[in-house]
């Protein structure tokens, strides 16, 4: 096992005066931030937290979250992420990270050392104790739970070094070092969010923490994450913009969105990736080919058929059960269940293998459909679930995020030259509120619980 100083040590010991961290209150440079964050972890340690445990942080983005996962990367700790939410699913959750419900310990960080985490509530797993020993970049470093679009989310685990190996390729090609700055605009209890953070790590640059208002957050940033609607709100807004660099994630990105980007300096990249490869597979800036990019450094891809499989040095270690590690890959390999296509050396997603469903004998890919309906004007996004039909036995209803609901006539005119007319679906709802609150990805097996409710209600 390998063993090496932290990145923030290294940051600290090299370039100590530098600018590392922005948040609403104050500025750290590397320097001051490794000391905050060393009086964390001494904090953490008094209160009985050892190398090996897993700590469990509830809770959206903030200065003190971020502060307990670096000081939990100075102890040896494995940081598990979640999001606020229902007690029954943030017990689920505990039940795969902790064999024993009793050995779970309720921590809140209240000492003067550290700023209450109003927000957060942490946990903390009592046994398995061990010396403390230093950063490791081959110890488990975090864990990650998948949206669960599809079902039962699983714990994904990653060491630092995976996640460096992911920051290090995307950063080969997207370029950020010393004197960038990238908003941690996605919540860490993502990988994309956790990406950020190492991104940051590996690069030296600075990070900057918001308030949560991106129109003022987004002020003397570099750097950012965001999605199609985010950007395109900065820009209509004709506030002056520092961004040079946007990293954008959905499944329709607008060409002349990019190009409008372009007259303000800014470049904008999208790309695929995922929980267990540690985020970004495949990027590239945007242009006229509609793919999600070329393969980065320190990732392989392989299609069999249509089947996505990923390898390289970004895969995580495995899936976290009550301390146990199940592998994600065999020899070598992790079967994405994405299908997909090369164009040249280009990556084109075709869609999820379990979104694939036969309606009247013809197969039908929901993210098909729901790339062609997102691109109209009040759009969002769009889900597309199949719902049993006793003719064709599935057909495709959609779920629109708009601002308002479009005329359906306006819809199909839309269709018409773009999709098959098998393809169509026969129904249309709007999104409720209550689907959109809690992550950055919808659930699809919540869309499609809520659209079987409405049915009935029929």
């Amino acid at each position: 096992m390998r063993t090496s100083s932290s990145p923030l040590t290294r940051w600290a010991q090299s370039s100590p005066s530098l600018l590392a961290l922005q948040t609403p209150e104050q500025e750290y440079t590397w320097a001051q931030l490794a000391d905050k964050v060393y009086i964390v972890a001494a904090s953490l340690k008094e209160q009985g937290l050892v190398s090996g445990q897993v700590l469990t942080c509830v809770g959206k983005n903030s200065v003190e979250l971020l502060f307990m996962y670096l000081a939990s990367l100075e102890l040896g700790v494995t940081c598990a992420f979640t999001m606020p939410q229902a007690e029954n699913e943030l017990r689920q959750k505990l039940s795969t990270l902790y064999a024993n419900q009793s050995d779970v310990k309720l921590w809140f960080t209240q000492t003067p050392n550290v700023t209450s985490l109003l927000q957060n509530i942490v946990y903390a797993e009592a046994q398995n104790k061990r010396e403390i020993g230093c950063f490791q970049d081959d110890n488990l470093a975090s864990v990650v739970f998948t949206s669960g679009s599809t079902g039962q989310p699983k714990a994904v685990a990653h060491t630092s070094s995976q996640h460096l190996a992911s920051a290090s390729g995307l950063l080969e090609k997207f370029k950020f070092s010393q004197g960038d700055t990238w908003l941690l605009s996605l919540p860490m209890y993502h990988v994309s969010g956790l990406a950020i953070v190492y991104r940051w790590l590996h690069s030296g640059a600075t990070l900057k923490v918001g308030a949560g208002d991106l129109s003022q957050d987004i002020q003397g940033v570099t750097h950012a994450s965001l999605v199609a609607t985010q950007l395109r709100r900065l820009l209509d807004n004709k506030a002056p913009l520092s961004l040079t660099h946007v990293l954008l994630g959905g499944s329709h990105v607008p060409l002349s969105l990019s190009q409008q980007a372009a007259t303000k300096g800014i470049e904008t990249w999208l790309g695929y990736g995922m929980t267990e490869a540690a985020s970004t597979v495949t990027a590239k800036q945007i242009d006229e080919s509609y793919s999600a990019g070329r393969i980065l450094p320190n990732r392989k891809v392989q299609l069999r058929g249509q089947r996505i499989f990923i390898g390289g040095a970004t895969l995580a270690s495995g899936y976290y059960q009550q301390g146990e590690i199940t592998p994600i890959v065999e020899d070598g390999w992790f079967d994405s269940k994405d299908l997909g296509e090369w164009i040249g050396d280009e990556l084109k997603i075709i869609g999820r293998a379990d979104n694939l469903f036969i309606s009247g004998g013809e197969n039908i890919h929901c993210e098909e459909i729901e790339a062609v309906l997102s691109q109209l004007n009040d759009v969002v996004q769009a889900i597309v679930v199949p719902i049993e039909d006793a003719e064709f036995g599935h057909r495709p209803v959609a779920v629109l995020q708009a601002n308002r609901m479009p005329v359906r006539s306006v819809i199909e005119q839309h269709l018409l030259s773009k999709l098959t007319k098998f393809k169509w679906p026969v129904g249309y709802y709007l999104m409720p509120q209550s689907l959109l609150e809690g992550g950055i990805k919808v659930s699809r097996s919540k869309i499609k619980e809520w659209l079987l409710k409405q049915h009935d209600k029929k």
